[in-house]
């Protein structure tokens, strides 16, 4: 009796599961399970198309490796093989990180394990770089979100799991090919940015990274491929090129892809710009780089929003003392102020903390690195006074969210300066 009791257990905890899979989706909305389920983390996998056998799993957060093979293999086993037998030509995306769109090293271990899968498992595939020429050939490519979440799913509060979310799209058809989801523990994920977005200087939503979020995080096998993603892709693939080169110490040849990027109407991005300060930096043309952090306070003005990374001594106003971290901040400082004058806004500063500490304090402490930014300002152009105002917000706004106090997380110590309209109110498009 006590058997029959137990498998009538097991059959309705498998009922369950195969209906929560049946839901699909990875979203960056709340993924909460009703309220009647347990209190782990609920992993719901994307249904597949009709015509293809996929496993339908539902589990709680399993360790990194294992939810990232479990996720790649629910991916690549929606697609059937060529009826006669020629390879697909597949691409890897870089994968980023969900909510501020960065590389880390935990996306860059990602897309090689994934692209060592695809090569030991799926000989469906003809795996080759993410390059211009390779786009031009309409490939599937790969896309994929690595997302601190909390018990809920969302990104807010106490972050407890990383939600991986990985998609197909299929430039032949422009839709969604496939998707593939999975929650993994967050030890040992070392969600560091990888050395080009972790020196980038500013930070903003911009459409094509959205896009690409959205691509793989709101689709559903068969939906079409977000339009601004699609639209930026060639361009994508060229910053890539950049990202790639600058990581690996070649700056020369990262400014020329950088250049190339801009050549096209879509490669007018915040990382475009960034970058081309930071090839300049690296190569000591001091002058060139002004000149380029010039041009991210106005692209970041035009577009009434730029969050800038001043880094803060801990519980701190005053800047961490290493010099290859702020020495370019007075710099930085000047050509804000003066693309402040040269608007016809007022400009509102608003400090950010990361989580950790008692929330009261944070919110002091951000107000305070706020004013201290506007002095700076003041400092700079004195006819700012009148038309700087400053605010903390705390880590409400936390972006990552881990609260590590560390290079993970600089993102949630920024600086933002928002366009406002001088009689009051934020003018936003």
């Amino acid at each position: 009796m006590k058997l029959m009791v137990e498998n009538l257990r097991r059959v309705r905890e498998l009922t369950r599961a195969v209906l929560l899979a049946s839901l699909g989706g990875c979203t960056t909305t709340s993924e909460a399970p009703p309220s009647a389920l347990p209190a782990p983390i609920v992993e719901v996998v994307a249904a597949a198309p009709a015509s293809v056998a996929a496993p339908a799993t539902a589990a709680v957060a399993r360790r990194f490796e294992e939810a990232l093979t479990d996720a790649a293999n629910t991916l690549f086993s929606q697609i059937r093989a060529s009826a006669n037998g020629e390879k697909q030509l597949l691409v890897i995306d870089p994968l980023i990180d969900g909510v501020s769109g960065m590389q880390s090293n935990a996306t860059r271990t990602m897309a090689s394990r994934i692209g060592e899968l695809v090569r030991g498992h799926y000989p469906q595939f003809d795996l080759q770089p993410f390059s211009a020429a390779n786009v031009r050939r309409s490939p599937k490519v790969l896309v994929g979100t690595l997302t601190a979440v909390n018990s809920e799913g969302d990104t807010t509060g106490t972050r407890e799991a990383y939600r991986i979310c990985l998609a197909l799209a299929d430039l032949k058809s422009g839709t969604v090919a496939a998707k593939g989801t999975a929650r993994a523990h967050m030890p040992g994920v070392d969600h560091a940015p990888t050395p080009y977005f972790q020196d980038s200087p500013a930070w903003m939503k911009e459409a094509s990274t959205e896009g690409y979020v959205n691509t793989c995080q709101t689709s559903k096998p068969g939906t079409a491929i977000e339009p601004a993603y699609l639209d930026s892709i060639l361009a994508g693939s060229l910053i890539s090129d950049a990202i790639a080169a600058y990581d690996a110490g070649r700056y020369a040849d990262a400014l020329e892809r950088y250049s190339s990027a801009l050549e096209l109407p879509t490669g007018h991005q915040l990382r475009v710009f960034n970058g081309v300060y930071l090839a300049n930096l690296k190569l000591g043309r001091q002058a060139a780089a002004n000149d380029a952090f010039s041009r991210i306070v106005a692209y970041g003005l035009a577009k009434n929003r730029l969050a800038v990374k001043f880094l803060f001594k801990p519980g701190s106003t005053a800047f961490v003392p290493d010099k290859q971290v702020s020495a370019h901040y007075p710099m930085w400082m000047k050509e804000i102020a003066r693309g402040a004058i040269q608007s016809k806004s007022c400009l509102e500063v608003i400090g950010h903390t990361s989580r950790s500490g008692a929330e009261p304090l944070n919110q002091r402490l951000s107000q305070l690195r706020a004013d201290y930014i506007k002095k700076r300002l003041q400092g700079e152009a004195p006819q700012l006074a009148k038309r700087i105002t400053a605010q903390g917000v705390g880590s409400r706004d936390n972006l990552v969210g881990t609260g590590k106090d560390d290079i993970s997380d600089a993102l949630d110590r920024r600086v933002v300066f928002q366009v406002t309209t001088c009689g009051g109110g934020t003018q936003y498009y």
